[in-house]
């Protein structure tokens, strides 16, 4: 994890971070703490509750910086109201960086896909950033920074997760289309494209399908860590990022072939 020695060069902004429970979200959210910014936490089950609190505790302690956590089902509309909410009455009336990166990867090969999988899969990760940007945006504080956690597997094609690589691809159309929409004020929005990262959510995808991406990365040959995703996004919440938008940036050891 990043240390509390990092510049802070965030300090005094609100940040929220999706699905930060565990994985790479709960690695962005303590890399963006460390360098200042109060944090939201959001999680979705009884399962997570544990992680949430004891990341609060660790992000007060160790990075001395403010934090809260939410537990909410981001498949339901009430969800993103609920997240802004809390986090105004937490930290004031603006919010200053969003990160979406609560996402659910479901495997399933074409001819298997029902729509309650698709349903279930384009919930979370497509409709959910778009309606908690819808929340975000009245309280913005400009020029703000919204970062969402897209996928090489919406750019590449593996077999058996079809319904998880349109959604990501779906992602990354939004990308864009909010980088040329709220750009006029100096608002940023950009993707991180991660390859394989060492998560709950790797674990779910079928070996043989892994094991290849890993054997043509260019660096290691090696899944990727969360601290090496938090540190992209921390430098896309910065100033520093402040001439990078519309970008979908591939974190993956070089294993992208665009």
């Amino acid at each position: 994890m990043a240390s509390t020695s990092s510049s802070r060069t965030l300090e005094g902004k609100v940040a929220i971070v999706t699905g930060s429970s565990r994985g790479i979200g709960e690695a962005i959210a303590f890399d963006l703490a460390s360098r200042g910014a109060k944090i939201v936490i959001t999680y979705s089950s009884d399962r997570s509750k544990k992680g949430a609190e004891a990341l609060v505790d660790r992000i007060r302690s160790e990075a001395n910086s403010s934090a809260i956590d939410v537990q909410c089902d981001l498949k339901t509309p009430e969800a993103p109201k609920k997240i802004v909410d809390a986090t105004l009455e937490a930290f004031g009336p603006h919010i200053d960086i969003l990160v979406n990166n609560a996402a659910i990867i479901s495997s399933a090969y074409t001819q298997d896909i029902t729509a309650e999988h698709f349903d279930d899969v384009f919930h979370t990760n497509v409709r959910a950033p778009l309606f908690m940007v819808q929340a975000v945006l009245p309280h913005l504080r400009t020029p703000g920074r919204i970062i969402n956690l897209s996928s090489v597997g919406g750019r590449q094609g593996y077999p058996g997760v079809g319904a998880y690589a349109a959604s990501k691809a779906a992602v990354e159309g939004f990308t864009r289309v909010w980088a040329a929409e709220l750009g006029k004020d100096g608002t940023t929005v950009n993707a991180v494209n991660p390859g394989p990262v060492q998560s709950e959510m790797l674990d779910q995808v079928d070996p043989k399908t892994v094991e290849p991406q890993l054997k043509a990365t260019l660096v290691e040959q090696r899944a990727g860590r969360p601290e090496e995703i938090a540190e992209i996004v921390a430098f896309l919440a910065s100033p520093s990022s402040s001439w990078v938008s519309g970008q979908c940036i591939g974190a993956s050891g070089g294993y992208h072939q665009y």
